[in-house]
């Protein structure tokens, strides 16, 4: 199969996935940018992927923005101090010898999938927008939480929304849809500072992210669809996607740690 169709392909898996239990798929785009897509370096395909994902965010932003209010105060406070993490992390992952960041990668994906495991606190009152009479309270919190989830988001080059969500709830106290609206302020931005530190290297494939982001929103298109049909299952879903990025997750860092004891 050619390498044109495994990135339509894994573009598409990786919408589907967001489509269908809304969130999740971009931890994905690195390892199938490897081990599916045949990507050699990891570094070319954090790149890739921090772009594909930026722009999958900033299209799915636009939708959510139509549908109901996006708590925008906070979630550009909270992108502004990520962005400056950001570009700190993509400095240093490309510092990092790929293969120990495959595996360092791999670690990561079993922590998401333990969280993506823990079940979510709803709201039970109001949360405070950003203004000038709770800024004392809040921008404390949004910049420390921003910064350091910009860094780990740049640092492996995915959206980081599995930590930007808890971190928005943790920093702003908002209830969940709340904060995965705003979040994906917070993922376009994080994506696009990576990506420009990625590409000023020459570490980003851009024919391939080009399929990604086509792939991906026909997958995402269909995973909204099967979101509709198998919305009282949505829970076991998301269940058996986090298991399935653990096992995931073992697989990729036990590869990155095989190769580093091999060299």
């Amino acid at each position: 199969m050619s390498t044109s169709l495994l990135a339509l392909g894994s573009g598409s898996l990786i919408g589907l996935v967001l489509g269908l239990i809304g969130g999740g798929g971009s931890i994905l785009a690195v390892p199938l940018l490897v081990y599916a897509v045949g990507e050699p370096s990891p570094h070319v395909a954090i790149g890739t992927a921090a772009f594909a994902v930026a722009v999958n965010a900033a299209a799915s932003l636009g939708l959510h923005a139509r549908r109901a209010p996006v708590r925008w105060p906070c979630a550009l406070v909270f992108s502004a101090a990520g962005i400056g993490g950001a570009l700190a992390g993509a400095a240093l992952g490309k510092m990092i010898d790929g293969q120990k960041l495959l595996a360092l990668f791999g670690l990561l994906m079993i922590v998401v999938g333990v969280m993506m495991l823990r079940p979510r606190r709803a709201g039970t009152a109001p949360s405070p927008w950003l203004s000038a009479a709770t800024a004392r309270h809040l921008l404390p919190r949004l910049v420390a939480l921003g910064a350091g989830v910009g860094l780990l988001s740049g640092f492996f080059g995915i959206g980081g929304g599995f930590l930007i969500v808890p971190g928005l709830i943790l920093a702003a106290d908002m209830e969940l849809p709340e904060a995965a609206s705003a979040s994906l302020v917070a993922v376009t931005a994080f994506g696009i500072a990576s990506a420009s530190s990625y590409a000023w290297s020459g570490l980003v494939d851009w024919p391939v992210a080009g399929l990604l982001i086509a792939g991906g929103a026909v997958g995402a298109v269909l995973g909204a669809k099967a979101n509709t049909r198998l919305a009282g299952r949505k829970g076991v879903l998301a269940r058996v996607f986090a298991w399935f990025v653990m096992a995931a997750g073992v697989y990729v860092g036990a590869r990155g740690v095989l190769t580093v004891l091999e060299a």
